[in-house]
């Protein structure tokens, strides 16, 4: 029989190399992000000779240029309003659809619910073609509208997923509760279902958030008119043929970057409860 301070020395030697893995892992994620702010502050000269994190000479009206000179404010609303649009319309209809996979028999139930999770596996290129084809029918392209029903497109799958998980194993007692004092399917779903699914609606959130935030190349598609473009358009202005100002190619990144790492760590508490209990209720 083992010494007992053999498993306590295991468990400790475990502890121990388990959290420098951790420690390895977020260095090498919060790397990137500290090497662009330190970039963004430094001169199109000293950029490639200074390879410090800080700068000695901080040079902070690079984000004054990189506003004004990619057009910010215009491509910054675009965005704003694209994602706050995109992110509501996926979290009605994917809760919606959801609720109705886990909770409603219907002919085709499980027909259509494969059918989007099939979507899942196409990657977004392949539907490049026939998106462009359906909008043009349908007069939509160059519109904020199409481009709006695209992303929501986009994020309905992977969210219909994670939200009938949840609600498959929500418990039915609390439904008939509500049902005895008189609400509808549709009150049980606003005033039941959609609290207690706050931990999965916030991976939703954040999911589809950055999805939509960082997505540019849907967009070169649809939009002909650049006033349209959402923010990542304002970060080629300081790609040239001949010389990108990387400074303030930094500085724009670090701005485009912002409001994400901001959703994220308003709504930190809920992404960890639903990614812990793995989409069940608590």
């Amino acid at each position: 029989m083992k010494h007992p301070l053999y498993y306590k020395t295991k468990k400790i030697t475990l502890s121990i190399l388990t959290h420098l893995f951790l420690l390895i892992v977020v260095a090498s994620c919060l790397f990137p992000l500290l090497w662009m702010i330190g970039s963004s502050l430094k001169t199109q000269q000293t950029i490639f000779s200074d390879m410090s994190l800080i700068p000695k000479e901080m040079h902070w009206e690079n984000y004054y240029h990189a506003w004004k000179q990619g057009g910010f404010s215009r491509y910054f609303l675009n965005s704003i309003f694209y994602t706050v649009s995109v992110v509501t319309g996926i979290v009605l209809v994917s809760s919606l659809a959801a609720y109705a996979f886990s909770r409603f028999n219907f002919v085709g139930r499980n027909l259509i619910f494969y059918t989007f999770m099939a979507a899942m596996m196409i990657p977004i290129p392949g539907s490049f073609v026939p998106l462009y084809v359906l909008l043009n029918k349908l007069h939509l392209r160059n519109t904020q509208l199409g481009y709006i029903l695209c992303m929501i497109n986009v994020g309905l799958s992977t969210s219909i997923f994670l939200l009938k998980t949840f609600f498959d194993k929500m418990p039915k007692e609390l439904e008939d509760a509500a049902r005895i004092d008189g609400c509808s399917k549709l009150g049980i779903w606003w005033h039941v279902a959609l609290p207690l699914a706050k931990p999965v609606l916030a991976v939703v959130v954040v999911f589809n958030a950055l999805n939509v935030w960082n997505e540019y190349v849907l967009a070169l598609i649809i939009f002909d008119n650049r006033n349209l473009m959402p923010l990542q358009v304002a970060l080629t202005t300081f790609q040239g043929e001949f010389i990108t100002q990387y400074p303030l190619l930094m500085a724009g990144l670090t701005i485009t970057a912002l409001p994400i790492i901001l959703v994220y760590f308003l709504m930190q508490k809920y992404i960890v409860k639903g990614v812990t209990q793995g989409a069940v209720v608590g």
